[in-house]
């Protein structure tokens, strides 16, 4: 004698939802409320499988169930069952998403890459540090040769006052008062110039 054990109630068949997708392709709010009560679960479970995000998940489900609202008019009786017909959109829906989600994070992740090598805040440091030596080259060009030189030793090549003297035979002094003199016209240069 062959036996089938159920360890759980059998599975009560669908309902005919048919004549409910009828009423919503005119338009029967009605019939909608419980078109959406008996089949919003079962659409929410399968989108969840697939995308395994709840706000996404939760999201896609009332896309799908305005799907049916608005194509409630295209549903062929003929063609099957309405449970199969919305778990298809629902199916199609969900695996959009993840196509979305994954072409959205490619996208994301070359514009981080180009970005990467070359970011706008460097560009236009560089580009300002640039017009910076710009603007230093051409105040040192204003200065006496005595006094660039002065300048260009002790800054540009880290003299100190006493071996900028011993470098230009002059005397100590002298160099103090050509390095200060300069500086005093490159501060109003270059503060001019900003």
């Amino acid at each position: 004698m062959n036996t089938i054990a159920h360890l759980s109630p059998a599975p009560e068949p669908d309902p005919d939802l048919k004549p409910l997708v009828a009423r919503v392709a005119k338009g029967d709010r009605d019939a909608y409320t419980q078109l959406y009560d008996a089949l919003a679960v079962r659409a929410y479970n399968l989108v969840r499988r697939v995308l395994r995000d709840e706000a996404q998940s939760q999201e896609v489900t009332q896309e799908v169930m305005l799907d049916v609202w608005r194509s409630a008019a295209r549903y062929e009786p003929d063609r099957g069952d309405v449970v199969p017909w919305v778990m298809t959109i629902a199916h199609r829906r969900a695996v959009d998403r993840v196509r979305y989600c994954r072409a959205a994070a490619e996208r994301d992740r070359k514009v981080a890459a180009t970005t990467g090598e070359t970011p706008f805040d460097v560009v236009a440091e560089e580009v300002e540090t640039a017009l910076e030596h710009q603007q230093v080259r051409r105040c040192l060009r204003q200065l006496t040769l005595l006094q660039r030189q002065s300048v260009l030793l002790a800054y540009y090549r880290g003299l100190t006052y006493s071996e900028v003297a011993a470098h230009l035979d002059t005397p100590l002094g002298t160099v103090k008062t050509r390095l200060r003199d300069g500086l005093i016209r490159l501060r109003d240069c270059l503060g001019a110039g900003s």
